[in-house]
């Protein structure tokens, strides 16, 4: 049997206020999630609805999509969140969706706060991210 990686920061508490940057991607890298942009839309918009919970910006791919959750006073975690928003567009396109586990970045300040939105806005088809630059000077 596979194991999933687990690549979560150790002693990092994810229902803490703050601001991270998700990434999700299409189960077995299938290029289509912009087919389903309606039920994808539908279930962020539905996140919004949950007290402490905020999608800043986020931008649907045909294979994954980029997002940034803002946590303030959430009762729910990331994982938990991720966890809500996969079982939702999954339920609604009538099919499986993503791949297992999600990519995450905690985002530590307002200078790569502001890059990162950036790069969501402008760079969506980049291949790798490369979090040290949000950081650089």
């Amino acid at each position: 049997m596979r194991s999933i990686k687990n690549i979560r920061l150790k002693h990092y508490d994810y229902s803490q206020n703050g601001y991270y940057f998700v990434t999700i991607c299409s189960s077995y890298q299938r290029p289509y999630l912009e087919e389903f942009s309606r039920e994808i839309r539908t279930a962020l918009d539905e996140l919004k609805g949950i007290e402490g919970i905020n999608i800043d910006y986020y931008s649907i791919l045909p294979l994954h999509i980029h997002m940034i959750i803002i946590l303030q006073e959430s009762k729910l975690g990331l994982g938990e969140i991720v966890r809500r928003f996969k079982s939702l567009t999954s339920k609604e396109a009538g099919i499986r969706l993503w791949q297992p586990n999600y990519y995450e970045h905690v985002i530590r300040n307002e200078k790569a706060l502001l890059k990162i939105r950036e790069y969501i806005i402008n760079n969506p088809l980049k291949e790798k991210i490369k979090f040290s630059q949000f950081y650089e000077s």
